[in-house]
């Protein structure tokens, strides 16, 4: 992997096909001046979903509210029913919800009213305030009106309509609207002492989060237990102590041994992991020519694979409720392993994210993602970029594995896990993403 500073463009060069529009409609999500977004109608709703799910500290554009955890599910079920207007439009693939064959209906007109019809139909558990909805309905209307009108437009939206509610349909009482409160069934803890994750302190404490994830219905696993990995490291082992003596040198805030170069690759990782992978996905779209229902398909496998494995993720967290570092270096006099010791005035690089540590998190997603990408280029030697507002630099990989091996250290190098988390979340990832591959978003077959 290469890295390189470059500046941050706040919307990308959008993916998908030919241009179907002259111009940019002005909305929200592509401000006036920006790089169009309506180069093609996947690149625009794509971009649009990401805004009205990721929060506003990710980008001043985005007017959504979820974290990366729940985020990564709503962007699944959002390019599912983008991939399944484009295949209705063009074919060639087997679809997600609903098998439709409209082949003269207008792709815009169909793939902006799934997108749309799917996002609102998603509320209230999308979390969307009435002005925040009030923006995905005006860039809607502002999308339409560009739209010509005709038998084209007037098929398109019937064909989105009716994708969205097949979409709606499957999600029905998945549990996204389910208000799981911490320190009650089935959210209560074991009793605290050594190993056992507790919530991040302050007045007033911090929300909790993930606790709606292990109850999600997948998207494409038959259960959020399927791929559960086993045990973390038990405290007493020199493996465990090992670990611990890696992120407690490497992680710590003012630590004297982590490079500037390190420091900038934990930093770079501590955006919102949707933000950045939406868009470099638009980009790896661009980059590798491909057409509209390509460009939808390759979004919905990485995106299914990445909401299913933030929910397996998540299930396994809340089974094993394991402490992280910035609890267990402190207290390593009492976990029992003479290979450790304590260090009360330990914290990490960054604030910690409030949720337990094994597995971790980010390590789930990028591989389940760069592994569904895989799948769908058919080989790991992709050259991919991905940018961060954080650091506003850009990382450049020549493979796809590249990305998982850097995620997996910066975790480290931020203070947030132990690498043995990262390995086995990024283990649960693979998995994820090979089975997605494996049982969804075929080509059709014409033997």
């Amino acid at each position: 992997m290469k890295s390189r500073v470059g500046i941050l463009v706040v919307l990308i060069t959008l993916a998908g096909a030919a241009p179907c529009a002259a111009s940019a409609p002005q909305t929200q999500c592509a401000p006036a001046g920006a790089v169009p977004a309506a180069t093609t109608p996947v690149a625009f709703w794509s971009t649009e979903a990401r805004c009205a799910v990721v929060p506003g500290a990710a980008g001043p554009e985005n007017f959504g509210n979820k974290f990366p955890g729940e985020a990564a599910v709503y962007m699944g079920i959002v390019h599912a029913a983008i991939y399944d207007a484009a295949v209705a439009i063009e074919g060639g693939y087997q679809p997600y919800a609903i098998a439709l064959r409209a082949p003269h209906a207008s792709p815009r007109a169909a793939i902006a009213t799934a997108a749309h019809h799917t996002l609102v139909g998603l509320q209230p558990a999308l979390g969307l305030t009435p002005p925040q909805q009030a923006i995905v309905d005006g860039d809607y209307a502002a999308y339409m009106d560009a739209v010509p009108g005709g038998r084209a437009k007037t098929r398109g939206i019937a064909v989105g309509a009716r994708v969205a509610a097949a979409i709606l349909a499957r999600r029905r009482s998945d549990g996204r609207e389910a208000n799981p409160v911490f320190g009650q069934p089935p959210f209560v803890p074991p009793a605290p002492g050594p190993g056992v994750w507790e919530p991040n302190p302050g007045d007033p404490a911090p929300p909790v989060l993930g606790l709606r994830l292990p109850g999600i219905r997948p998207l494409a696993l038959q259960t959020a237990s399927q791929f559960r990995p086993g045990r973390p490291e038990r405290l007493t082992t020199a493996a465990y102590a090992a670990d611990l003596r890696q992120v407690e040198e490497l992680g710590r805030l003012d630590s004297p041994v982590r490079t500037p170069e390190e420091t900038a690759q934990a930093l770079f990782w501590t955006d919102h992991d949707l933000r950045q992978w939406n868009d470099g996905m638009l980009r790896l779209a661009a980059d590798q020519g491909l057409d509209l229902v390509q460009t939808a398909r390759m979004l919905a496998i990485a995106h299914v694979a990445g909401g299913d494995a933030m929910i397996g993720c998540f299930d396994a967290k809340y089974h094993y409720w394991f402490w992280r570092p910035w609890q267990a270096i402190p207290r390593a006099d009492e976990d029992g392993n003479p290979a450790t010791d304590p260090d009360p005035g330990w914290q990490p690089l960054r604030p910690t994210p409030n949720f337990p540590e094994y597995p971790s998190a980010h390590a789930c997603h990028t591989t389940a993602v760069t592994r569904a990408l895989r799948g769908f280029f058919g080989t790991d030697a992709v050259p991919f970029t991905l940018d961060s507002r954080v650091t506003h630099t850009t990382r450049e990989y020549d493979r796809l594995s590249g990305v998982v091996e850097d995620v997996d250290l910066a975790r480290v190098l931020a203070g947030f896990h132990f690498a043995n988390s990262d390995l086995e979340g990024s283990a649960l990832g693979r998995k994820v993403g090979r089975y997605v591959v494996a049982h969804l978003f075929q080509a059709v077959s014409h033997d």
